[in-house]
């Protein structure tokens, strides 16, 4: 039995960098999202830091004067930790932790340590495991800070049993063992994906920035019970499930991880198997915080994770979700900017049935009208007319003695699979085929 028994949150600074390249717009926001990690991986920010210079500092990042400004404010209000809001080399983390006097981590290793405390599954864990790996190997020659610390806060959570301090050699070889385990899951995932295409079932896949509201509208959809809470990366490990739609055709959809501004590459490679989910769809339901004021930003960012998994050309649809937290104005001039995108509130349960018919109107593209005969007194026959009912549009359906004729609206990519049930196969326009 687990404890119920919470510890303190750890009291946190936070520290962002304004560069030539960024505004201080831009920088508020992104300190904003950080609180919210930090937050998330069990501490509160108790201070925030913002350093204007025309480029970070190789040693020190923010620069000695400021370093000794941030130690001095630390020690005043007892900060435990500090997160800086952009990845570190390990020559600056070390040189920030000797002048700050505390534990120094960064955005990329907060995010791999939220992973951690939220993967549930083998291969989850395994997965973040080999991004924690990757990300602190460079980090450990010469370190001057114990990586042995292993559930000691923020930052410290997993590689489970791995003990960091160990020689170089050691690591590398978990490293290849985790990568061998994960490489055999992608491969029978992969032959998951294929009897899934075989079955001509459309795959759905829902993307967005992590918080969307992605599991919410999952459950509206699929009639689940995923869990779905207003914390950041609740869902790690993708879930797949049944729809019909109305015309009685079904189809896969898919929650999946979600995305964030600069996720980590350690994460996006580990996680590679996952994030297949998403590319081996037919379809992409990209799920918008609508009422998030950095929501362009957010977009961006889904969309530089989608090309980065190869992942940007798939057929999608926006869906706005949060509605409710929208004035109506804001909700009409939505529908006017992007009249292909959907508007929903799925805490509401408001627009599951737009969306269902934004799906059957997407996936409908690639379709094409087949007349099929089968003998309806054997197996395989009866198990064609099944599969037409379940995957395709039925047009008509006329009984000749044994034999049935079915015209219907049918997936391009399942005529193959047709032809094998039916005695013969007439595309629209085209001649019969036996």
């Amino acid at each position: 039995m687990g404890s119920d028994v919470r510890l303190p949150r750890e009291r946190t600074a936070i520290v962002g960098l304004v560069t030539g390249k960024a505004n201080r717009l831009q920088s508020a926001a992104s300190l904003d999202e950080l609180a919210g990690l930090v937050f998330a991986a069990g501490g509160i920010v108790v201070l925030r830091s913002t350093q204007e210079r025309p480029r970070p500092d190789p040693a020190t990042f923010i620069g000695a004067g400021k370093v000794e400004q941030l130690a001095r404010a630390c020690d005043e209000i007892d900060v435990e930790l500090v997160v800086f809001d952009h990845e570190l080399s390990p020559t600056q983390l070390r040189q920030l932790e000797a002048g700050i006097g505390r534990r120094v981590i960064d955005r990329t290793q907060l995010i791999l340590d939220i992973f951690a405390k939220r993967a549930r599954t083998r291969e989850g864990k395994s997965q973040v495991e080999l991004a924690q790996l990757r990300y602190l190997l460079p980090r450990l020659v010469g370190a001057g800070i114990e990586m042995s610390r292993l559930g000691g806060g923020i930052g410290t959570r997993g590689p489970g049993e791995t003990k960091l301090e160990s020689d170089r050699r050691r690591i590398r070889h978990r490293i290849a063992t985790i990568a061998a385990s994960i490489e055999e899951i992608r491969q029978r995932r992969a032959r998951l994906h294929d009897r899934r295409h075989k079955s001509a079932v459309p795959i759905v896949a829902l993307v967005g920035y992590t918080n969307a509201g992605k599991t919410t509208l999952f459950n509206l959809l699929t009639g689940g019970d995923a869990e779905a809470s207003n914390a950041l990366f609740v869902t790690l490990d993708p879930l797949v499930r049944r729809v019909r739609l109305p015309d009685r055709r079904e189809l896969l959809v898919s929650d999946t991880v979600g995305f964030i501004d600069r996720l980590p590459h350690t994460l996006v490679a580990a996680f590679r198997s996952t994030l297949e989910e998403v590319r081996a769809a037919d379809l992409l339901l990209h799920v918008i915080d609508a009422a998030a004021p950095d929501r362009d930003r957010r977009m961006a960012a889904v969309c530089a994770v989608l090309e980065e998994v190869g992942a940007a050309d798939l057929p999608r649809i926006d869906v706005y979700n949060k509605a409710d937290m929208l004035e109506p104005g804001e909700r009409e001039h939505l529908v006017h900017l992007s009249p292909q995108s959907v508007v929903v509130s799925a805490l509401m349960g408001q627009g599951r049935e737009a969306v269902i018919e934004a799906l059957g109107a997407a996936l409908g593209l690639d379709t094409a009208v087949v007349t099929l005969k089968f003998d309806a007194r054997s197996d395989r026959g009866q198990r064609g007319i099944a599969w037409v009912y379940r995957h395709a549009k039925v047009l008509t359906h006329e009984t000749r003695g044994s034999r049935s004729i079915i015209e219907a609206c049918v997936p391009r990519r399942a005529l193959a699979t047709l032809r094998e049930a039916a005695l013969e196969t007439r595309i629209a326009g085209t001649a019969v085929i036996s």
